[in-house]
């Protein structure tokens, strides 16, 4: 009975050790132990090194993601560089362009005041005429080519900026369902949040004059909720960049918030179409789009991050579809 206590309380100690990182196989003596001793040791041993082999795995993966994020931040500076010059250059051709075209035009309207003036002017008109008529042609042939690299310019630039969303989703993306990247909870300000979110999502909102509208049952005060304020922030304004995205210009989009037993909750409702029965089980999926919805900007992603990032912090999101309700509704359900 002594015997077994004492192993026991030896593989007890293997447990604890192995539980709290400490675990060595050198600090037992093989010659001592039973033979299920010896098997706990092996079995403990390999997990240890399981752990270890684990790690060094996600560091490598940690590494490997931002040798990815960097890699490409470069060419996509360049790009975003050279088509901004190249459309810098394209406006000073235009705009060179019109100033020798409106001054051609000025000197073809100067007449001279004396008889021999006249009398060569009438002589040398027609081959004068020929000159405008050919400036003033390859005048509207040069601005033609420059509205067309002005607008070439512009495409490049907004594909540039699609590809930099893109990259950047999927780096965030892979480093948290990696779990190199780390989302920590803690209670928080939900009115800062919410301030924080409706501020970044403004300017697009501006540029459609949709107007935001937040309402707060809780009070000037506000309350807290356990969030990780950089992450959520993140989260709840990709649902207002959307919310602003599909509604009509002139719209406005709520944001609310209201107390359940164990959550808060904070609603976001627009003006648009909604979102379909059909559609409310799929759009939380990874590069989900409606087909209702094909022709706007975006890649598919950002309901997909939020998702993720609510539920590492023990909340979550839900979709309101709209054979319930007008326009869209989103919930976002912050852990007390």
């Amino acid at each position: 009975m002594i015997f077994t206590n004492k192993t026991i309380d030896k593989l007890d100690k293997m447990i604890d050790d192995a539980l709290n990182g400490t675990f060595s196989e050198s600090s037992y003596d093989e010659t001592r132990m039973s033979r299920l001793e010896s098997k706990w040791k092996e079995f403990l041993g390999n997990s240890v090194l399981s752990n270890q082999n684990l790690e060094a795995e996600r560091r490598r993966l940690e590494q490997f993601i931002s040798d990815i994020s960097h890699q490409t931040k470069t060419p996509m500076t360049n790009i975003k560089m050279y088509t901004e010059l190249l459309y810098e250059e394209a406006v000073k051709i235009n705009t060179s362009n019109r100033s020798a075209a409106e001054a051609d035009k000025m000197n073809s309207s100067t007449h001279s005041d004396t008889e021999a003036d006249k009398m060569n002017s009438s002589i040398h008109s027609a081959g004068e005429s020929v000159r405008i008529n050919s400036s003033n042609h390859s005048s509207a042939e040069l601005e033609k080519s420059t509205q067309k690299i002005l607008k070439y310019a512009e495409e490049i630039k907004r594909q540039n900026q699609r590809l930099e969303f893109l990259i950047d989703s999927l780096t965030k993306l892979s480093r948290l369902e990696s779990g190199t990247l780390e989302v920590v909870a803690e209670h928080s300000d939900v009115n800062e949040l919410i301030n924080s979110a409706v501020a970044a999502a403004k300017p697009k909102a501006v540029a459609k004059n949709i107007t935001f509208m937040v309402q707060n049952d809780a009070g000037e005060d506000g309350r807290t909720a356990s969030f990780d304020m950089k992450w959520t922030l993140e989260a709840l304004l990709n649902v207002l960049d959307n919310a602003v995205k599909y509604s009509p210009d002139g719209g406005k989009v709520t944001v609310s918030t209201f107390d359940t037993n164990m959550y808060l909750a904070i609603h976001v409702v627009d003006e648009g179409k909604g979102i379909s029965e059909e559609d409310a089980a799929k759009i939380f999926g990874r590069f989900y789009r409606s087909s209702d919805y094909q022709q706007e900007e975006g890649v598919g992603i950002g309901l997909y991050l939020t998702r993720e990032i609510l539920s590492k912090e023990d909340g979550y999101i839900k979709v309101i579809p709209n054979d319930k309700r007008e326009g869209g509704e989103f919930i976002i359900y912050l852990r007390k």
